[in-house]
């Protein structure tokens, strides 16, 4: 998505106060690791990535069948025909040969076909891969949900699909900073109350669910807002002109597990400290 041309609002004394424009995926790939922000960001020219991974390829196709399976008429809704999508769209990137693809492949269309045997084909939601925003005093934020359904009893609810390995708690929906920004993006952009997010772990079928208040969802705005000042500064001062050592101290390297996933790995000298993953890492065989 391209990003919007940035946003200004009056400030004091009617002075423009220039809107930070950003992705919630922007500003927690900062506070995952402020050295991967800079390369995939700031630096010019980007940093070569290292090979596509596996398990991107899987999430890719996987959030792709499920948006698109929409797009087919009622009667075609069904758990078979999201399976086929799957495989119409799959993705060989990453793996370590054909077989693995083939397996994983075939992994992912059963448990898409068996996600969506619990999902009524008649009931539409009100947004499929919907781009949602707003602005805070001095961030415009936007993204795109997977998925924003409307059901009675519960009204608006924000649907991420997940389909790594990990185990889900209700924790990760309830700290998710990213989660709670759609929420409000969501009822700011379709005027509309949302405060309820859930996680779909596909995988295993779970569903994990946080039920915001007015009080939390405000917390996490904050938390964006502050977030996106700070980056505003560091931008500006990088594109200024530090040098490697300013940029370097500006922009740590947070060194731990995720630096072997880290695409930009081979220009990290800290995060090679840590042995990498093979691109099919992660993939059951």
């Amino acid at each position: 998505m391209s990003t919007p041309a940035a946003e200004v609002q009056l400030g004091f004394e009617g002075m423009p106060t220039r809107l930070y424009p950003a992705t919630p995926s922007r500003l927690t790939t900062f506070l995952d690791c402020p050295r991967r922000y800079r390369m995939a960001y700031l630096d010019r020219p980007t940093p070569p990535r290292g090979a596509p991974w596996a398990h991107n390829s899987v999430g890719a196709a996987v959030h792709t069948a499920l948006a698109r399976w929409w797009d087919l008429p009622e009667r075609s809704r069904t758990p078979e025909a999201g399976g086929m999508l799957l495989v119409r769209g799959w993705l060989t990137d990453g793996f370590r040969d054909g077989r693995q693809s083939l397996d994983a492949r075939e992994r992912a269309r059963e448990y898409v076909e068996r996600y969506l045997t619990d999902v009524d084909p008649a009931v539409r939601p009100i947004g499929v891969e919907r781009t949602v925003s707003l602005r805070t005093a001095r961030a415009a934020l936007w993204g795109r949900a997977d998925r924003i359904d409307d059901r009675p009893g519960e009204g608006v609810v924000v649907v991420d699909y997940k389909t790594g390995r990990s185990v889900l708690t209700v924790d990760d929906a309830r700290a998710s900073m990213a989660l709670a920004v759609y929420a409000a993006a969501t009822a700011r952009t379709l005027r509309r109350a949302c405060t309820r997010v859930e996680l779909h772990h596909l995988p295993t079928g779970d569903v994990v669910a946080w039920d915001h208040t007015d009080e939390s969802l405000e917390q996490q705005l904050r938390r964006a807002d502050d977030l996106a000042a700070e980056l505003g500064v560091l931008d500006s001062a990088y594109d200024a002109g530090l040098s490697r050592v300013e940029a370097d101290e500006a922009f740590p390297a947070h060194v731990g597990p995720r630096c072997g996933w880290c695409d930009f790995r081979s220009s990290c000298r800290p995060g090679q400290s840590v042995p990498p993953h093979k691109s099919w890492d992660g993939i059951d065989d």
